[in-house]
């Protein structure tokens, strides 16, 4: 009994020395005193109840310190409660340092914050990157169309990281810049020519205004011809014609018809009113018979008129010539 007893003793006891070793970072204590960085066990142990971690900041610290740079410790730990990346912009710093860059805590921390690798941005700063734009298409004065590809040479602008417009801003100046630079060109050949005029019209732009970046240089890496864009529309624009053209003549094509139309439906309702006309005639020699105005001498003299009339139309039409076509005949004909 008296051995369980002193077992669980000695796991007590372990478990206190561990307990107090875990919340009283001795180690951690003094690697920071022996390096220069002076922070009591109280605080180290206030950071863990923060859920701060430790290492981390007295590391940052003692890097700092070594590089020369003399860092907050209250001013890191709010950076890492708000977020950031404290390894990230104590290394930032050093390199901007050593790199007789201005930069501060203060704008390392913003920068960081703001969602951009503050550490990539000094390097870029010292060593310039090269962005490969794609291809940008553009039409020249005289029809001619030309593919060009860019490569640009920017570093980071640390004063415009936080709210400067990032790379994608960049490439779209660059494309627009070679846009007008071509299209402002009187022959394609000029520019196939002298390609760094695109270069020089480009840069004279400040494409890098308000952007994150400086751009240092850009090259003309690749130029192409393409298509023949001004006969193309030429093309266009003549079978655009021709369709309106056509369009014009079927417009006239069915007035006409209406037209013909018109006046077929205005000779049959004349020809209805010469037949309705005709009709009466009947009428009227009947009327003139009951009213004494015509007699029957006058009637014989008047069928003796048609006999005389279809007699002479039967000689001047012999059998066996083409009768001659009246007015109706010809009317049905045409209709």
């Amino acid at each position: 009994m008296e051995v369980y007893v002193m077992l669980a003793i000695g796991l007590g006891s372990i478990f206190a020395i561990w307990l107090i070793f875990y919340f009283i970072p001795v180690g951690i204590w003094f690697k920071a005193l022996v390096s220069g960085v002076r922070i009591s066990l109280l605080q180290l142990v206030i950071m863990r109840w923060r859920k701060v971690p430790v290492t981390v900041i007295v590391n940052s610290l003692i890097a700092a310190t070594k590089a020369g740079l003399s860092l907050n410790r209250n001013a890191l730990e709010a950076h890492f409660l708000a977020g950031g990346n404290v390894t990230r912009v104590v290394n930032a710093l050093i390199s901007a340092d050593k790199a007789n860059m201005n930069l501060d805590f203060k704008t390392a921390t913003a920068i960081d914050l703001a969602g951009r690798d503050v550490l990539e941005a000094v390097k870029m700063s010292v060593n310039p990157k090269v962005i490969d734009t794609p291809s940008v298409a553009a039409v020249a004065k005289d029809g001619i169309q030309l593919v060009a590809k860019a490569r640009v040479t920017v570093r980071a602008n640390i004063k415009q990281l936080v709210g400067g417009a990032g790379e994608e801003t960049v490439l779209a100046r660059v494309g627009e810049g070679i846009v007008s630079s071509i299209g402002s060109a009187q022959s394609h050949k000029s520019v196939l020519e002298n390609p760094d005029s695109i270069s020089k019209v480009v840069l004279n732009k400040g494409l890098d205004s308000g952007t994150a970046f400086e751009i240092l240089s850009i090259d003309i890496a690749d130029i192409d011809v393409g298509k023949n864009i001004g006969a193309f529309l030429q093309m266009d624009q003549a079978n655009a014609d021709k369709n309106i053209a056509q369009a014009r003549a079927e417009e006239r094509r069915a007035m006409a018809v209406a037209r013909e139309q018109e006046m077929r439906a205005k000779a049959e309702e004349s020809r209805a009113n010469l037949i309705q006309a005709e009709a009466e005639i009947p009428k009227a020699i009947a009327e003139a018979f009951r009213s004494g105005n015509l007699g029957i001498m006058d009637y014989l003299r008047y069928q003796n008129i048609k006999a005389d009339t279809k007699m002479r139309d039967s000689i001047a039409d012999p059998p066996g010539s083409k009768p001659k076509k009246g007015i109706k005949d010809q009317e049905k004909e045409n209709f």
